[in-house]
């Protein structure tokens, strides 16, 4: 994928005709490359600066739990499994003083914690597929808004549904998951018709971004709220980003509109140069969808094994990391927190890095769009899997800790030059829906992975059982990233392309028609 105008290695190798690149325009003989030469305010980036924000806010609500839990439960009142001897345990020597941990007012233990963390992917997976395929026939705009604004609203309400007791808490979690879960599907539509194909890469590397921003924000801004009196601490991270996503929403409302074509201030240069390569045809109504085509499509099968696992080694790490560090590293609650963060902040730079160089090696041809795909996603889940194997031997050494956390978070960012962008080239009419069907498969590890974590550790909290936990996320995620290695594809497949083939064959008796009426 090329950031430069015209036609880019990737495009010609997805079969993208050299006609979506042009616009007709009525009174030329020769079609004439269409270059957008609109002003530094571009409506595409204005979407691409909004939808980062969005997701910088939704994961800001969905992962400062992980961290304010640690300040939630009353860890001195669960009962403990731990015999391990001393040097199965890491010593409180990080700082000279003893470190006072907060204890909090719930008695929650690993299998009930497993549960509560888990228990947003419940209502997660269920709204992905109804999700991208909402956004497909209506519209991205409204679907993502309405996302990020229900589970705003729900994540102000967390904390007297936790004081109302552990099954409100865990319903308020599940409602938030069904609020979030048609944020990414839906945003895949948005990208698809607003992006030119020779700019998806880095502007999805973009976007998709967000997360990481929202969990760099979150994990540190949670932990220092948590510390403090007022209002309790805690309940201050779930007003404060409830609160944010609510306010995202008005803004959201007025600044984006689901396509170019449907922008009331969007420049001519600027909506011809996007036009004239993603097509006008925004809406998929009266289209149906070949589920079975889906279904049985052996890539789509390739993406949805590695993104399951590549969220299994994702989740360990977001919502048991923080657990980790403080019962076992011994950290203290701030220091927890911050640290946490490394991770996320060397994805959220490496991811970028990755995206650009992933397009760079497709524009000179050393890499094709396929082993671009495979040879970027192998290094965002082969290196990070090893270095949370590192992890697991180098024990209570904090420090070599943090530094293989740090890289293994950096190296895989490279995903987003890997399996993220997969969906488009393989049907760029059905990527809301194909987006839906495997972030949900994906995200059931959300679920799974705190649950059988909780009952691996059940109270034990020692270097051995925590090296169960490692060795088994980088188990899941080398054999996921094997079978994509094998059985992906950057082809448009043939029924997604019998589509295209149809749309090209009306634009093209348009033309004519244009042409014709224009004769003398």
């Amino acid at each position: 994928m090329s950031f430069l105008g015209g036609r880019s290695a990737s495009e010609r190798e997805m079969g993208l005709s050299h006609d979506e690149d042009l616009l007709i325009l009525p009174q030329a003989s020769e079609p004439r490359p269409v270059q957008d030469i609109s002003g530094c305010v571009k409506a595409r980036y204005v979407m691409a600066l909004m939808g980062f924000l969005g997701f910088a806010i939704v994961y800001a609500m969905r992962v400062n739990l992980s961290v304010v839990i640690v300040a939630m439960v009353n860890n001195t009142a669960i009962p403990k499994a731990n015999d391990s001897d001393s040097t199965d345990v890491c010593a409180m020597e990080f700082t000279n003083e003893t470190v006072v941990q907060p204890e909090g007012e719930f008695v929650w233990d690993e299998s009930v914690q497993g549960i509560i963390l888990g228990s947003f992917f419940y209502g997660y997976v269920v709204t992905q597929i109804p999700g991208g395929r909402l956004a497909e026939l209506y519209g991205g705009k409204l679907v993502f808004g309405l996302g990020v604004l229900i589970t705003g609203i729900l994540t102000t309400l967390s904390p007297l549904a936790a004081k109302l007791g552990t099954s409100f808490f865990i319903v308020i979690r599940v409602l938030e998951g069904l609020g979030e879960g048609v944020t990414f599907p839906s945003m895949h539509v948005m990208l698809a018709r607003w992006i030119p194909p020779s700019e998806r890469s880095k502007f999805s590397a973009y976007v998709y971004a967000g997360s990481n921003f929202g969990t760099i924000i979150s994990m540190p801004l949670s932990g220092y709220l948590c510390s403090l009196e007022f209002l309790g601490g805690w309940p201050l991270s779930f007003y404060i980003f409830g609160g944010l996503g609510v306010v995202w929403f008005m803004v959201w409302l007025f600044v984006v509109y689901d396509t170019p074509a449907l922008h009331p201030y969007i420049s001519i240069q600027e909506k011809n140069h996007i036009i004239s390569q993603v097509g006008d045809n925004h809406l998929e109504e009266g289209r149906s969808i070949p589920w079975k085509s889906i279904l049985t499509c052996v890539p789509l099968w390739a993406i949805l094994v590695t993104q399951c696992g590549m969220s299994w080694i994702f989740y360990t790490q977001l919502t048991e990391l923080p657990t980790y560090m403080k019962n076992v590293l011994q950290f203290d609650i701030t220091q927890d927190s911050m640290l946490s963060t490394l991770p996320y902040i060397t994805s959220w730079l490496f991811g970028i890095g990755f995206s650009h160089i992933a397009d760079w090696l497709v524009l000179k041809g050393y890499l094709s769009v396929l082993n671009s795909y495979k040879t970027f996603n192998s290094i965002g889940m082969v290196i990070p899997s090893l270095g949370l194997v590192a992890v697991a031997w180098v024990g209570c050494d904090r420090l070599a800790v943090m530094l293989l956390l740090a890289i293994a978070g950096g190296f895989s960012g490279a995903v987003y030059a890997g399996n993220q962008m997969n969906h488009i080239a393989l049907s760029p009419h059905f990527a809301g829906t194909m987006y839906g069907i495997t972030n949900a498969a994906a995200n059931t590890c959300g679920f799974l992975a705190p649950y059988a974590i909780g009952l691996l550790i059940n109270g034990n909290d020692t270097l051995t059982q925590w090296r169960k936990v490692f060795y088994i996320a980088a188990a899941v995620t080398i054999v996921g990233n094997l079978f994509y290695v094998v059985f992906a594809s950057a082809t448009e497949q043939s029924w997604s392309l019998e589509i295209s083939n149809k749309i090209k064959d009306e634009k093209e008796k348009e033309i004519n028609r244009a042409n014709s009426i224009q004769q003398p």
